[in-house]
């Protein structure tokens, strides 16, 4: 299989998984305990339809949005994630690219492998930096005055890795950052000879946010569960959300909020955008989705603050669904990371290419030429058993 051959985001996944050793391609595809929470993120937007119009000159579309100041030009943006750079050797750089190719937003971890700096001189477009609260305050100082040296115009606090969800794919394959040999993925690893070469060719593996602070996920191998439950600050509360609003003094959002209850509370903290989402599965399972809990927070917030819906999303039309529930726009890793994992940059520029089309196509289909035409009016959700 090559790259002209993924249509899709299924067609992504089997590519990434036949380059990738079992115990990266698992980090990217597995999340906590049983996954039914990750199987239900995408499964919700099944349980919804279109209704479309017809005859409305649809000739020309305009996808663009406005989220948290920043201008789109497609309603999807590629969600901070970490690490990347064991997924293919370009890593951030290619997501930068690939995003700013196509005019939309993408997120850079604390847990990045190149630098805020670096991205700032490769992508002039909207760039979000995602904050993940350490018990090192110094550190926590650094990655805020790093980010906003470097011109990033968004900061999202991630607020649901108190602690480390039970990925239990990592641990039966003896995940870590670095990755490191194990009787159970050596043979793995010798099968993949061509990421090995580049991963132990190219440039040193690293996390240079927390070089000087930490030595966990760069020089000592660490589960990204065991960091974060050893390294983020367990005593963070909304006390310090706010502090840290505050000090960034510009567009701050929370990733990671599921209830109404919390919706408000980033509102009244001074949040300009809050993520609906659960990590893409992979902290608490047995969660609602995002699509799922969607509707509520809007009815709450949405008049308040930019709601993003994280998660699940692999169609242009679950884009259509969330956006007509009310998200301002939508986010996702894996909609990106397999792709990565599949052929770097090429990759990333086809995946966002895919769902651009989809979401043009999408939009003639069911009548509309702008996407604030989008209501609850043109979806219906399915009846569920009580």
């Amino acid at each position: 299989m090559c790259l002209d051959a993924c249509h899709n985001f299924l067609d992504f996944r089997k590519l990434a998984k036949s380059r990738l050793p079992a115990p990266i391609f698992h980090y990217i595809d597995g999340a906590a305990d049983e996954e039914q929470t990750y199987r239900r993120y995408t499964e919700a937007y099944g349980d919804c339809d279109l209704v479309p119009n017809v005859l409305a000159g649809v000739e020309s579309v305009d996808m663009s949005v406005e989220v948290m100041g920043q201008k789109l030009d497609m309603p999807v943006y590629c969600a901070p994630t970490a690490l990347q750079r064991l997924f293919h050797w370009q890593g951030e750089r290619a997501v930068a690219k690939a995003a700013s190719t196509h005019g939309t937003m993408f997120g850079v971890s604390s847990l990045a492998t190149v630098t805020v700096e670096e991205i700032a001189k490769l992508a002039p477009g909207p760039k979000m930096f995602q904050f993940y609260f350490h018990k090192d305050r110094g550190l926590n100082d650094a990655l805020l005055e790093r980010a906003k040296a470097a011109g990033f115009n968004v900061m999202a606090l991630t607020v649901d890795t108190i602690t480390g969800g039970n990925r239990e794919r990592d641990l039966r394959t003896g995940f870590t950052s670095p990755p490191k040999l194990t009787p159970a993925s050596v043979m793995s690893f010798a099968l993949h000879p061509m990421w090995a070469w580049n991963f132990y060719t190219k440039e040193k593996f690293d996390m240079p946010h927390l070089s000087g602070h930490v030595d966990q996920g760069t020089n000592l191998a660490v589960s990204v569960g065991n960091y974060f439950s050893t390294m983020l600050d367990q005593s963070m509360n909304w006390k310090d959300a706010e502090a840290l609003c505050a000090k960034w003094g510009g567009q701050f959002a929370l990733k990671g909020i599921m209830s109404v209850e919390d919706a408000k509370r980033a509102v009244d903290i001074g949040c300009t955008g809050i993520m609906v989402s659960n990590h893409g599965g992979r902290q608490l399972d047995g969660s609602r989705s995002p699509f799922d809990q969607l509707a509520e927070i809007v009815d709450a917030v949405g008049d308040k603050l930019d709601v993003v819906c994280e998660g699940g999303i692999q169609r242009g039309t679950h884009i259509l669904k969330a956006l007509s529930v009310g998200a301002k726009a939508c986010s996702g890793g894996r909609l990106y990371l397999y792709a990565l994992a599949a052929a770097g940059e090429a990759g990333v520029a086809k995946a966002l290419g895919n769902l651009k089309i989809e979401i043009e196509r999408d939009m003639k289909l069911m009548g509309v030429t702008k996407l604030d035409q989008l209501s609850r009016d043109n979806i219906r959700f399915h009846s569920r058993a009580a």
